[in-house]
């Protein structure tokens, strides 16, 4: 299926036009202003943000790495979910004064015309990379459907075409004039283009390729291989580092920055876009994998990128491939038109006019107006020029991190603005400078020539798998340096001034930080260096003592309280620079990876009690609402803890308590290592690990089988950099106690039933056969009719001793529910088990040894274990040769009693292992055994929460013996739940 290029040109000018005339008609005001500027119109203006990724990009991460294209979307979706504290403070210094970009926001707030400079020229030097991205998606995409034409005169049309768009969208008026409302809904209009063309497509595709859900499952599970992108597990690097860039974006992006900010309506707009970009942004994604699939399937004779056309060229509607061609030029003509009007206005603001002023002129307008038009012209021409000699040879994911790592090096600088006060323009410049510096090194230099620069200094070549190790060091460092440079130089008045513009109540932070020491008493020691033994002794008990703690303390809060007592004291004895040069050498903290600082939450809480009296007004307000909110916490009927990412434990309400036993007094301030091991464990694992829920979580305490859901929802946003997490603990042990009651109910229901069913439908036949056996065996005296009629009952006989085990079996349920179990001493039950098996008279020669220690004791049914213990020893016995051992241990581990029954025999093939446990599989010899021995104990052990494996062989010469391995909750008497580390 092919076009004319001519076809092509039309129909895309036709478009643009259309486009034009949608501006052009809200800029008269033929369109109501209601409409125009309703949130739905502003949240779909900021759809510009997916640009061709939607279309052709992300169909083509789908099909390498599966849902990892979902981190493109996930991040900004975030920023936007975290709206009131990110972009709100954002919006309103833009509205306050009047900055109309990114570059703009950076001059004011570090009163330094070189921070807009660089910022300009940082963002220029990005956005190239993902202007050349959208202009070598036209280009392909018109080659494709016009296989004879060039992409590269393609690619010169198109640029062609966009100068012109944009010069008519946006260059037409004034600089500083209120928003661009026709090319707000323009833009509306393109992302709604995308959008029904490619929900379109994934519907069409599903229900006329796949015949539906069902038919797309079975060809899934034909085609494992070409599903199996999305069924392998996300590195966590790459995942994490698109998703930091995409969320970057929305600050960051200077088309972002202008859609979000400077045409912006209203802050009502933006409070419905914080969860209506996300949701656009999740109907955009989820045609992207039948897209994909779709594609595979009709064998579609172009690269994964382009499947949106691709696949049409299966479906034969040439009406459709057109729309799709459509919907990419929609896709890529927005995000070119506004990312380049955004552009052009930083380079005019703070390159042009700082190096050439418009003075004494008689049309200022009108001389702004130009030039804006030839920064339009020179920012496309320029994208088009990297498309010659870089884009067109990159994929969409390439040219993308690299246009997305070079904005990203602006993020730390853009949350200075509103979040550290303290942050000034030397350390901005610095850590840009830096950055910048490592992002064209590391990642734009070895994408864009093929030598592999980075070899030759020893570094990995990169590629698209490890570029986030690059883009995390760039950023690392310039967070680092920023940071550094900041601290290390003062601040002028004029940024201070600027600083407290951009913050509402900026106030430094305490940090959060682990400390070198991890104790009082390592405080002593640590002190004794610079005051001598006595003194550093004496310094710190009196601090301890000051502070109501115990002579040796352990928990990371206290001990940084401790520090800072010490620090007091100290100043009053040698003067505040030499306690805070003493503290900061001998009492420091480990370093922080990537630069970040915690809030110490401890701290501020204790600094708002003491100002309680003081806070009036607003503040007064505001504290009482976070008291509010704190009791609300503390009194949830849900247990409820909140964790630091670095262990340490910052809440612990009232819930928690109860369902632990731990009083917050003695956790809250500790870290997860001061908690008794199975909760210890238990929430180290769940927090460390990546699942949000996880339910039914077995806990055994004091010899009692206790669940547990828990419920993880990570603490992270700029607002709260330092991370964390908010774990939910429910207490589910009444419930599945209840659940397994009922289950075994119904259980004995259906299994009594079933072997009731099969005693009397088949006991009366082999009563009757063996009555006529034995009728038979009177009426003759001929030997061979009576040895048959001997087999024959003897045969009824087994069959009578089969159907006597199911219904024991069957009953092996009937037992007494968990909560009414009692104590059980192991040595007692074994005891009686060995009494009970020599009673039958096998095995006399054997020796039985009861190793298992008195005092071990296990919550259960004793009657029960007993039934458990003879069978593995009637195995036992029935395995072991004449005069050999069969020995009984026991002992305990950590919250389980372990049992183990080892004999001497010839031991369990390998092959036979794995069903031993089922019923009716015996591995003795005919006549000997049913085969629901094991299968009852296996039953009983389940029934008292417990575990059993079997060993074999395990004699020293590899030539036989058995070992049964029983692990049950081990009963304890009460004792103190916290541990002390």
């Amino acid at each position: 299926m092919s076009f004319s290029l001519t076809t092509l040109i039309l129909v895309s000018l036709a478009y643009l036009s259309l486009l034009f005339g949608i501006a052009h008609i809200t800029e008269r005001g033929l369109i109501p202003a209601r409409w125009v500027r309703h949130p739905l119109v502003y949240i779909l203006s900021l759809g510009v943000y997916a640009g061709i990724w939607a279309i052709y990009g992300s169909v083509g991460m789908a099909s390498v790495f599966g849902f990892g294209y979902l981190a493109y979307y996930i991040g900004i979706s975030g920023a936007f979910l975290l709206a009131p504290v990110l972009l709100n403070p954002i919006l309103r210094i833009g509205r306050t004064y009047q900055l109309t970009s990114l570059a703009d926001l950076f001059a004011f707030r570090y009163r330094s015309q070189w921070a807009g400079t660089l910022v300009t020229l940082l963002s220029g030097a990005a956005i190239l990379s993902l202007l050349s991205m959208q202009i070598k998606a036209v280009a392909d995409s018109a080659a494709l459907l016009s296989p004879g034409a060039s992409p590269h005169m393609i690619g010169l049309l198109f640029s062609l075409a966009m100068v012109l768009f944009t010069v008519l969208f946006g260059a037409r008026r004034e600089q500083g004039q209120d928003s661009h409302q026709g090319l707000v809904v323009a833009i509306a209009f393109d992302s709604l283009i995308k959008l029904v063309a490619l929900l379109f497509l994934g519907g069409l595709l599903l229900f006329s390729v796949f015949d539906g859900f069902g038919g797309l499952e079975i060809w899934l599970n034909h085609n494992v291989a070409l599903a199996s992108p999305f069924g392998i597990k996300l590195d966590d690097g790459s995942w994490r580092a698109l998703m930091l860039m995409s969320f970057a974006a929305a600050l960051v992006l200077p088309h972002m920055y202008h859609m979000i900010f400077s045409e912006n309506p209203s802050p009502r707009a933006l409070a419905k876009a914080s969860w209506g970009l996300p949701l656009y942004l999740l109907l955009l994604a989820i045609p992207v994998p039948l897209i994909l699939w779709g594609g595979q399937a009709l064998d579609a004779p172009t690269e994964s990128s382009y499947f949106a056309l691709g696949a049409t060229f299966g479906l034969g509607h040439p009406a459709l491939t057109l729309a799709m061609y459509i919907a990419g030029l929609s896709a890529a003509s927005g995000l070119m038109i506004v990312s380049t009007l955004a552009l052009a206005g930083m380079v005019l603001n703070h390159v042009v006019l700082p190096l050439r002023p418009p003075r004494e002129r008689a049309d200022i307008y009108g001389w702004l107006r130009w030039v804006k038009r030839i920064l339009v012209a020179v920012i496309i021409f320029a994208a088009l020029v990297f498309y010659e000699g870089v884009g067109s040879r990159l994929d969409f994911a390439t040219l993308g991190i690299l246009a997305l790592a070079g904005v990203l090096q602006l993020l730390p600088g853009a949350l200075g603005v509103i979040y550290w006060p303290e942050g000034n323009r030397k350390g901005l410049i610095a850590g840009l400078l830096a950055g910048a510096g490592i992002w064209a090194l590391t990642l734009v230099l070895p994408f864009s020539v093929d030598a592999d620069i980075l070899t030759l200094v020893g570094l990995p070549s990169v590629s698209v798998s490890n570029s986030h190790i690059f883009a995390f060091a760039s950023l690392t460092v310039n967070v680092s340096v920023f940071a550094l440079i900041s601290l290390l130089t003062e601040t002028s008045s004029e940024e201070d001034s600027a600083a407290q513009s951009c913050s509402l109540g900026a106030l430094s932070r305490p940090q959060r930080r682990e400390l070198m020491s991890g104790s009082s008493d390592e405080f002593k020691q640590q002190l004794a260096t610079p005051l001598g033994q006595a003194v550093a002794s004496r310094e710190v008990n009196r601090a301890l003592f000051q502070l109501r703690l115990p002579s040796i303390e352990y928990r990371p809060y206290q001990l940084r309280r401790l520090r800072d007592q010490i620090e007091v004291n100290l100043s009053g004895l040698m003067g505040p620079s030499v306690a805070q040069d003493i503290v900061k050498h001998h009492l420091g903290f480990k370093p922080q990876a990537g630069g970040r600082t915690g809030q110490d939450i401890h701290y501020i809480e204790k600094a708002l009690g003491d100002y309680q009296s003081q806070l009036t007004g607003l503040a007064g307000e505001l504290d009482n609402l976070r008291r509010h909110y704190r009791q609300t916490l503390q009194n949830l009927p849900i247990a409820a803890c909140s964790i630091g990412d670095d262990g340490e434990i910052l809440m612990w309400n009232h819930a928690m308590e109860e369902v632990t036993g731990i009083a917050a007094d003695d956790v809250v301030g500790a870290r997860l290592t001061a908690l008794p091991d199975q909760w210890q464990e238990m929430l180290d694992d769940f927090v460390s690990g990546e699942e949000l829920h996880r339910y039914k979580h077995r806990l055994d305490m004091k010899g009692r089988p206790r669940w547990f859901n828990l419920h993880k929802s990570t603490l992270s946003g700029p607002d709260h950099p330092e991370g964390g997490n908010v774990v939910l603990v429910e207490d589910q042990t009444e419930t599945r106690l209840l659940e397994d009651e009922l289950m075994h109910s119904e259980r004995l229901a259906s299994v009594g039933r079933l072997a009731a069913g099969v005693a009397h439908e088949v006991g009366n036949p082999v009563t009757g056969i063996s009555s006529l056996a034995q009728n038979l065996k009177l009426e003759t005296d001929n030997p061979d009719i009576l040895s048959t009629a001997d087999q024959i009952q003897q045969q009824t006989r087994r069959i009578s001793r089969i159907l006597q085990s199911l219904m024991n079996f069957a009953r092996s349920g009937n037992h007494a529910p968990a909560n009414r179990y009692e104590p059980v001493e192991l040595r007692r039950c074994i005891d009686e088990s060995l009494n009970l098996v020599s009673l039958s008279g096998k095995g006399r020669s054997l020796q039985y040894s009861n190793d298992c220690p008195a005092g071990l004791q296990v919550l259960g049914d004793e009657q029960r274990l007993v039934q458990v213990f003879v069978n593995l020893l009637a195995n036992a016995r029935d395995a072991s040769p004449e005069g050999s051992l069969i020995r009984i241990s026991g002992k305990q581990e950590a919250y389980s009693a372990i049992i183990e029954v080892v004999d001497e025999g010839a031991g369990i093939p390998a092959d036979q292992l794995d069903h031993i446990f089922e019923p009716f599989y015996t591995t003795k010899a005919p006549n000997e055994g049913t085969g629901l021995g094991l299968s009852l104990v296996y039953s009983i052990v389940e029934e008292h929460y417990g575990h059993i494996q079997v060993e074999s062989p395990v004699a020293k010469d590899g030539n036989g013996g058995t070992c049964v391995r029983l692990s049950l909750p081990a009963f304890e008497e009460d004792t103190d739940t916290l541990q002390e580390s």
